[in-house]
Protein backbone atom coordinates (compact mmCIF):
# COMPACT_ATOMS: atom_id res chain seq x y z
CA UNK A 1 0.00 0.00 0.00
CA UNK A 2 0.98 3.36 -0.99
CA UNK A 3 2.01 5.59 2.19
CA UNK A 4 -0.61 7.58 3.53
CA UNK A 5 1.70 10.39 4.29
CA UNK A 6 3.23 10.91 1.64
CA UNK A 7 -0.35 10.88 -0.27
CA UNK A 8 -1.41 13.69 1.79
CA UNK A 9 1.75 15.47 1.54
CA UNK A 10 1.39 14.91 -2.41
CA UNK A 11 -2.14 15.94 -2.28
CA UNK A 12 -1.87 18.96 0.27
CA UNK A 13 0.44 20.81 -1.91
CA UNK A 14 -0.42 19.89 -5.10
CA UNK A 15 -3.98 21.76 -3.98
CA UNK A 16 -2.03 24.36 -2.70
CA UNK A 17 0.05 25.65 -6.05
CA UNK A 18 -3.19 25.19 -7.81
CA UNK A 19 -5.05 27.57 -5.84
CA UNK A 20 -2.18 30.35 -5.70
CA UNK A 21 -1.87 29.87 -9.49
CA UNK A 22 1.21 28.30 -9.20
CA UNK A 23 0.67 24.95 -10.39
CA UNK A 24 2.82 24.14 -13.87
CA UNK A 25 0.79 22.34 -16.45
CA UNK A 26 3.25 21.05 -19.03
CA UNK A 27 2.56 20.78 -22.62
CA UNK A 28 3.40 18.01 -25.01
CA UNK A 29 4.87 19.50 -28.62
CA UNK A 30 3.75 17.31 -31.58
CA UNK A 31 6.99 17.58 -33.59
CA UNK A 32 9.45 19.40 -34.23
CA UNK A 33 10.32 22.69 -31.63
CA UNK A 34 10.49 24.81 -34.47
CA UNK A 35 9.39 28.84 -34.84
CA UNK A 36 5.63 26.98 -34.87
CA UNK A 37 4.94 24.12 -32.60
CA UNK A 38 1.73 21.68 -32.91
CA UNK A 39 -0.09 21.29 -29.58
CA UNK A 40 -3.06 19.24 -29.33
CA UNK A 41 -3.24 19.77 -33.02
CA UNK A 42 -3.28 23.01 -33.19
CA UNK A 43 -0.96 25.56 -34.76
CA UNK A 44 1.11 28.11 -32.85
CA UNK A 45 3.65 30.67 -33.21
CA UNK A 46 6.40 29.42 -30.70
CA UNK A 47 7.77 32.09 -28.12
CA UNK A 48 8.82 30.07 -25.61
CA UNK A 49 11.84 28.59 -26.86
CA UNK A 50 15.40 28.49 -26.45
CA UNK A 51 16.29 27.52 -29.60
CA UNK A 52 17.51 31.12 -29.95
CA UNK A 53 19.11 30.68 -33.63
CA UNK A 54 17.13 27.98 -34.81
CA UNK A 55 19.96 24.94 -35.12
CA UNK A 56 17.41 22.17 -33.00
CA UNK A 57 16.10 22.04 -36.55
CA UNK A 58 18.84 22.70 -39.09
CA UNK A 59 19.10 20.28 -41.93
CA UNK A 60 22.92 20.14 -41.39
CA UNK A 61 23.24 19.29 -38.36
CA UNK A 62 20.41 16.64 -38.37
CA UNK A 63 22.72 15.22 -41.79
CA UNK A 64 25.64 14.80 -39.10
CA UNK A 65 23.90 13.86 -36.33
CA UNK A 66 22.47 10.84 -38.69
CA UNK A 67 26.27 9.91 -39.83
CA UNK A 68 27.35 9.77 -36.35
CA UNK A 69 25.13 6.87 -35.60
CA UNK A 70 26.09 5.08 -38.42
CA UNK A 71 29.65 5.36 -37.56
CA UNK A 72 29.55 5.15 -33.54
CA UNK A 73 26.35 3.87 -32.65
CA UNK A 74 23.45 5.36 -30.18
CA UNK A 75 25.23 5.80 -26.92
CA UNK A 76 29.00 6.38 -25.67
CA UNK A 77 28.75 2.77 -24.06
CA UNK A 78 30.15 3.44 -20.86
CA UNK A 79 31.40 7.11 -18.65
CA UNK A 80 34.22 9.33 -20.06
CA UNK A 81 37.15 7.87 -17.36
CA UNK A 82 36.61 3.99 -18.74
CA UNK A 83 36.20 3.86 -22.40
CA UNK A 84 33.56 6.77 -22.88
CA UNK A 85 35.61 8.98 -24.59
CA UNK A 86 35.01 8.73 -27.79
CA UNK A 87 37.22 10.74 -30.89
CA UNK A 88 34.27 12.86 -31.17
CA UNK A 89 34.45 14.34 -27.67
CA UNK A 90 37.72 15.29 -28.14
CA UNK A 91 36.77 16.76 -31.47
CA UNK A 92 34.31 18.64 -29.55
CA UNK A 93 36.27 19.92 -26.72
CA UNK A 94 38.90 21.11 -28.65
CA UNK A 95 36.04 23.39 -30.63
CA UNK A 96 34.50 24.36 -27.72
CA UNK A 97 38.10 25.55 -26.23
CA UNK A 98 38.91 27.12 -29.63
CA UNK A 99 35.47 28.86 -29.85
CA UNK A 100 35.57 30.33 -26.02
CA UNK A 101 39.32 31.18 -26.46
CA UNK A 102 40.25 29.18 -23.90
CA UNK A 103 43.13 26.37 -23.39
CA UNK A 104 40.73 23.86 -22.84
CA UNK A 105 37.14 22.56 -22.22
CA UNK A 106 35.06 19.72 -21.11
CA UNK A 107 31.82 18.57 -21.92
CA UNK A 108 29.02 17.56 -19.95
CA UNK A 109 25.58 15.44 -20.36
CA UNK A 110 23.42 19.33 -19.34
CA UNK A 111 24.23 22.82 -18.50
CA UNK A 112 22.82 22.03 -15.09
CA UNK A 113 24.90 19.23 -14.77
CA UNK A 114 28.06 21.39 -15.35
CA UNK A 115 26.98 23.89 -12.21
CA UNK A 116 26.75 20.84 -10.28
CA UNK A 117 30.04 18.85 -10.97
CA UNK A 118 32.68 22.31 -11.63
CA UNK A 119 31.82 23.97 -8.34
CA UNK A 120 31.71 21.62 -6.13
CA UNK A 121 35.04 19.91 -7.36
CA UNK A 122 36.89 23.04 -6.36
CA UNK A 123 34.94 24.55 -3.90
CA UNK A 124 34.48 22.97 -0.28
CA UNK A 125 33.50 23.65 3.34
CA UNK A 126 36.41 25.91 4.17
CA UNK A 127 35.32 28.82 1.18
CA UNK A 128 32.91 31.09 0.23
CA UNK A 129 30.53 31.87 -2.38
CA UNK A 130 29.66 35.71 -3.58
CA UNK A 131 26.27 34.78 -5.88
CA UNK A 132 24.30 37.05 -7.34
CA UNK A 133 20.59 37.18 -6.04
CA UNK A 134 19.29 36.22 -9.21
CA UNK A 135 21.61 33.30 -10.42
CA UNK A 136 19.82 30.07 -11.92
CA UNK A 137 18.36 27.28 -9.61
CA UNK A 138 21.54 25.47 -11.20
CA UNK A 139 24.46 27.40 -9.25
CA UNK A 140 22.51 27.64 -6.31
CA UNK A 141 21.92 23.79 -6.09
CA UNK A 142 26.21 23.63 -7.16
CA UNK A 143 27.14 26.09 -4.59
CA UNK A 144 25.11 24.35 -2.04
CA UNK A 145 26.21 20.99 -2.88
CA UNK A 146 29.96 22.37 -2.48
CA UNK A 147 29.39 23.27 1.37
CA UNK A 148 30.84 26.85 0.93
CA UNK A 149 29.88 29.70 2.78
CA UNK A 150 26.86 31.12 0.38
CA UNK A 151 27.08 35.02 0.56
CA UNK A 152 24.28 36.43 -1.91
CA UNK A 153 25.15 40.30 -3.17
CA UNK A 154 22.15 42.32 -4.59
CA UNK A 155 21.36 41.51 -8.17
CA UNK A 156 23.92 43.43 -10.33
CA UNK A 157 25.11 45.27 -7.83
CA UNK A 158 28.57 46.13 -7.75
CA UNK A 159 28.88 48.26 -4.53
CA UNK A 160 27.30 45.26 -2.57
CA UNK A 161 29.76 42.68 -4.79
CA UNK A 162 32.67 44.73 -3.34
CA UNK A 163 31.43 45.33 0.36
CA UNK A 164 30.63 41.69 0.22
CA UNK A 165 33.98 40.73 -0.95
CA UNK A 166 35.92 42.58 1.34
CA UNK A 167 34.10 41.37 4.72
CA UNK A 168 34.77 37.98 3.35
CA UNK A 169 38.24 38.54 2.45
CA UNK A 170 39.33 40.30 5.58
CA UNK A 171 37.68 37.63 7.71
CA UNK A 172 40.19 35.23 7.04
CA UNK A 173 37.53 32.33 7.65
CA UNK A 174 38.28 31.36 4.24
CA UNK A 175 40.74 29.34 2.30
CA UNK A 176 39.17 30.38 -1.10
CA UNK A 177 36.33 32.95 -2.37
CA UNK A 178 34.46 32.70 -5.51
CA UNK A 179 32.37 34.57 -7.48
CA UNK A 180 29.60 33.35 -9.31
CA UNK A 181 27.19 34.98 -11.90
CA UNK A 182 25.36 33.65 -15.16
CA UNK A 183 26.60 36.03 -17.85
CA UNK A 184 22.97 37.10 -19.21
CA UNK A 185 20.14 36.38 -16.59
CA UNK A 186 17.57 34.17 -18.43
CA UNK A 187 14.13 36.16 -17.28
CA UNK A 188 15.07 39.98 -17.37
CA UNK A 189 17.16 39.30 -20.32
CA UNK A 190 20.05 41.50 -18.73
CA UNK A 191 23.51 41.27 -19.06
CA UNK A 192 26.10 40.67 -16.30
CA UNK A 193 28.51 43.61 -15.66
CA UNK A 194 31.55 41.65 -15.98
CA UNK A 195 34.52 44.19 -16.15
CA UNK A 196 33.51 45.43 -13.29
CA UNK A 197 33.26 41.98 -11.14
CA UNK A 198 36.86 41.26 -12.91
CA UNK A 199 37.91 44.57 -11.32
CA UNK A 200 36.66 43.68 -7.79
CA UNK A 201 37.51 39.97 -8.47
CA UNK A 202 40.99 41.13 -8.70
CA UNK A 203 41.26 43.66 -6.08
CA UNK A 204 40.06 40.45 -3.03
CA UNK A 205 42.07 37.59 -4.96
CA UNK A 206 38.40 36.46 -6.37
CA UNK A 207 37.73 32.93 -8.37
CA UNK A 208 35.35 34.23 -11.18
CA UNK A 209 32.61 31.82 -12.66
CA UNK A 210 30.49 33.11 -15.37
CA UNK A 211 27.59 30.95 -16.25
CA UNK A 212 26.72 32.13 -19.92
CA UNK A 213 23.86 29.66 -20.99
CA UNK A 214 22.07 32.27 -22.00
CA UNK A 215 24.83 34.16 -23.41
CA UNK A 216 26.83 31.59 -25.59
CA UNK A 217 25.48 32.05 -29.23
CA UNK A 218 23.69 35.36 -28.63
CA UNK A 219 26.91 37.69 -27.65
CA UNK A 220 29.96 38.36 -28.55
CA UNK A 221 29.62 37.28 -31.81
CA UNK A 222 28.52 34.18 -30.83
CA UNK A 223 31.22 33.25 -27.98
CA UNK A 224 29.41 35.02 -25.78
CA UNK A 225 29.19 37.29 -22.92
CA UNK A 226 32.90 37.13 -21.46
CA UNK A 227 34.12 37.38 -25.68
CA UNK A 228 31.89 40.19 -26.00
CA UNK A 229 33.80 41.57 -22.92
CA UNK A 230 36.86 40.79 -24.06
CA UNK A 231 37.66 38.76 -20.96
CA UNK A 232 38.26 35.46 -21.91
CA UNK A 233 41.97 35.79 -19.99
CA UNK A 234 39.99 37.11 -17.05
CA UNK A 235 37.67 34.48 -16.19
CA UNK A 236 38.31 31.17 -14.25
CA UNK A 237 35.30 29.63 -15.73
CA UNK A 238 33.36 29.64 -18.42
CA UNK A 239 30.44 27.38 -17.84
CA UNK A 240 27.76 27.20 -20.90
CA UNK A 241 24.94 24.77 -22.41
CA UNK A 242 25.18 23.13 -25.74
CA UNK A 243 21.13 23.12 -25.54
CA UNK A 244 19.75 26.57 -26.16
CA UNK A 245 21.48 28.63 -28.91
CA UNK A 246 23.94 25.72 -29.58
CA UNK A 247 20.59 23.43 -30.41
CA UNK A 248 20.95 19.86 -28.86
CA UNK A 249 21.87 19.14 -25.61
CA UNK A 250 24.97 18.82 -22.73
CA UNK A 251 27.09 21.47 -21.10
CA UNK A 252 30.64 22.66 -20.91
CA UNK A 253 32.69 24.51 -19.15
CA UNK A 254 36.40 25.94 -20.72
CA UNK A 255 38.91 27.25 -18.93
CA UNK A 256 42.56 26.97 -18.35
CA UNK A 257 43.93 23.30 -19.31
CA UNK A 258 44.88 22.65 -15.31
CA UNK A 259 41.34 23.15 -14.40
CA UNK A 260 40.07 21.20 -17.31
CA UNK A 261 42.62 18.52 -15.80
CA UNK A 262 41.00 18.68 -12.33
CA UNK A 263 37.68 18.41 -13.14
CA UNK A 264 37.91 15.18 -15.27
CA UNK A 265 39.35 13.79 -12.10
CA UNK A 266 36.88 15.05 -9.79
CA UNK A 267 33.57 16.32 -10.99
CA UNK A 268 31.22 13.64 -9.80
CA UNK A 269 29.14 13.66 -13.31
CA UNK A 270 31.64 13.31 -15.58
CA UNK A 271 33.35 10.33 -13.13
CA UNK A 272 29.95 8.59 -12.68
CA UNK A 273 27.16 9.60 -15.50
CA UNK A 274 27.31 8.30 -19.39
CA UNK A 275 28.37 10.89 -21.56
CA UNK A 276 26.61 12.67 -24.67
CA UNK A 277 25.90 10.38 -27.60
CA UNK A 278 27.81 10.36 -30.87
CA UNK A 279 24.67 12.55 -32.58
CA UNK A 280 24.64 14.87 -30.15
CA UNK A 281 28.21 15.50 -29.98
CA UNK A 282 28.88 15.47 -34.06
CA UNK A 283 25.50 17.90 -34.04
CA UNK A 284 27.10 20.32 -31.78
CA UNK A 285 30.52 20.67 -33.25
CA UNK A 286 28.77 21.18 -36.49
CA UNK A 287 26.69 23.69 -34.72
CA UNK A 288 29.70 25.66 -33.50
CA UNK A 289 31.76 25.62 -36.48
CA UNK A 290 28.56 27.37 -37.99
CA UNK A 291 28.71 30.12 -35.61
CA UNK A 292 32.08 30.84 -35.86
CA UNK A 293 32.06 30.91 -39.70
CA UNK A 294 29.25 33.65 -39.88
CA UNK A 295 27.08 35.73 -37.88
CA UNK A 296 24.27 35.31 -40.33
CA UNK A 297 22.03 33.73 -37.48
CA UNK A 298 23.23 35.91 -35.01
CA UNK A 299 22.05 39.10 -36.53
CA UNK A 300 18.93 37.71 -37.89
CA UNK A 301 18.04 36.79 -34.33
CA UNK A 302 18.54 40.00 -33.14
CA UNK A 303 17.12 41.31 -35.76
CA UNK A 304 13.70 39.65 -34.53
CA UNK A 305 14.12 40.76 -31.15
CA UNK A 306 14.50 44.21 -31.66
CA UNK A 307 11.23 44.11 -33.94
CA UNK A 308 9.52 42.13 -31.38
CA UNK A 309 10.65 44.60 -28.40
CA UNK A 310 9.49 47.46 -30.40
CA UNK A 311 6.08 46.30 -31.24
CA UNK A 312 5.07 44.91 -27.64
CA UNK A 313 6.59 48.37 -26.45
CA UNK A 314 4.52 50.15 -28.87
CA UNK A 315 1.25 48.66 -27.91
CA UNK A 316 2.17 49.32 -23.68
CA UNK A 317 3.91 46.45 -22.65
CA UNK A 318 6.06 46.42 -19.30
CA UNK A 319 8.99 44.60 -21.46
CA UNK A 320 11.44 45.44 -18.50
CA UNK A 321 15.01 46.56 -19.25
CA UNK A 322 16.31 43.51 -21.39
CA UNK A 323 19.74 43.75 -23.15
CA UNK A 324 19.28 40.64 -25.26
CA UNK A 325 16.47 39.08 -27.51
CA UNK A 326 14.72 37.76 -24.49
CA UNK A 327 11.74 39.80 -23.97
CA UNK A 328 9.80 39.24 -20.94
CA UNK A 329 6.56 41.07 -20.77
CA UNK A 330 5.58 41.64 -16.84
CA UNK A 331 2.36 40.94 -15.83
CA UNK A 332 2.79 40.86 -11.84
CA UNK A 333 -0.27 38.71 -10.35
CA UNK A 334 0.38 35.21 -10.56
CA UNK A 335 -3.07 34.12 -11.78
CA UNK A 336 -3.61 36.98 -14.32
CA UNK A 337 -0.16 36.06 -15.78
CA UNK A 338 -1.29 31.91 -15.94
CA UNK A 339 -4.68 33.75 -17.73
CA UNK A 340 -3.03 35.86 -20.05
CA UNK A 341 -0.32 33.26 -21.29
CA UNK A 342 -3.48 30.37 -21.38
CA UNK A 343 -5.60 33.30 -23.81
CA UNK A 344 -2.88 33.41 -26.25
CA UNK A 345 -2.54 29.89 -26.82
CA UNK A 346 -5.92 30.14 -27.59
CA UNK A 347 -5.51 32.37 -29.48
CA UNK A 348 -2.51 31.28 -31.51
CA UNK A 349 0.76 31.95 -29.16
CA UNK A 350 2.43 29.55 -27.29
CA UNK A 351 4.14 31.96 -24.53
CA UNK A 352 4.40 30.42 -21.70
CA UNK A 353 3.96 32.07 -17.79
CA UNK A 354 6.65 32.21 -15.78
CA UNK A 355 5.58 32.82 -12.15
CA UNK A 356 6.74 32.32 -8.79
CA UNK A 357 9.55 30.36 -8.21
CA UNK A 358 11.21 30.74 -11.23
CA UNK A 359 10.98 34.54 -10.44
CA UNK A 360 10.10 36.35 -7.22
CA UNK A 361 6.38 36.64 -6.28
CA UNK A 362 4.38 39.64 -7.76
CA UNK A 363 6.67 39.23 -11.04
CA UNK A 364 4.96 37.03 -12.64
CA UNK A 365 5.49 37.27 -16.37
CA UNK A 366 5.28 35.91 -20.21
CA UNK A 367 8.56 35.55 -21.33
CA UNK A 368 8.87 35.59 -25.07
CA UNK A 369 12.14 34.45 -26.90
CA UNK A 370 12.32 35.77 -30.49
CA UNK A 371 14.78 33.16 -32.99
CA UNK A 372 16.72 33.30 -35.63
CA UNK A 373 14.30 31.01 -37.59
CA UNK A 374 10.71 33.34 -36.84
CA UNK A 375 9.55 35.53 -40.27
CA UNK A 376 8.61 38.88 -39.64
CA UNK A 377 4.83 37.52 -40.44
CA UNK A 378 5.16 35.55 -37.04
CA UNK A 379 6.08 38.05 -35.49
CA UNK A 380 3.20 40.66 -37.11
CA UNK A 381 0.79 37.95 -36.14
CA UNK A 382 1.75 36.89 -32.65
CA UNK A 383 1.70 41.36 -31.51
CA UNK A 384 -2.11 41.33 -33.48
CA UNK A 385 -3.11 38.46 -30.89
CA UNK A 386 -0.77 39.97 -28.01
CA UNK A 387 -2.75 42.98 -28.35
CA UNK A 388 -6.43 41.84 -28.78
CA UNK A 389 -5.95 39.74 -25.19
CA UNK A 390 -3.73 42.29 -23.66
CA UNK A 391 -7.26 45.12 -24.37
CA UNK A 392 -9.46 42.38 -23.43
CA UNK A 393 -8.18 41.86 -20.07
CA UNK A 394 -7.24 45.53 -19.50
CA UNK A 395 -3.51 44.56 -19.30
CA UNK A 396 -2.83 47.42 -22.00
Amino acid sequence: MPSDTLNQFLNDNLNELKEQGLYNEIDVVEGANGPRIQIDGRDLVNLSSNNYLGLATDERLKEVAKDAVDSHGVGAGAVRTINGTLDLHVQLENKIAEFKGTEAAIAYQSGFNCNMAAISAVMDKNDAILSDALNHASIIDGCRLSKAKIIPFEHSDMDDLRQKAKEAKESGQYNKIMIITDGVFSMDGDVAKLPEIVEIAKEFDLITYVDDAHGSGVLGKGAGTVKHFGLQNEIDFQMGTLSKAIGVVGGYVAGKQNLIDWLKVRSRPFLFSTSLTPADVSATTKAIDLLMESTELQDRMWENGDYLKKGLKELGFDIGNSETPITPCIIGDEKTTQQFSKRLNEEGVYAKSIVFPTVPKGTGRVRNMPTAAHTKEMLDEALTIYEKVGKEMNII
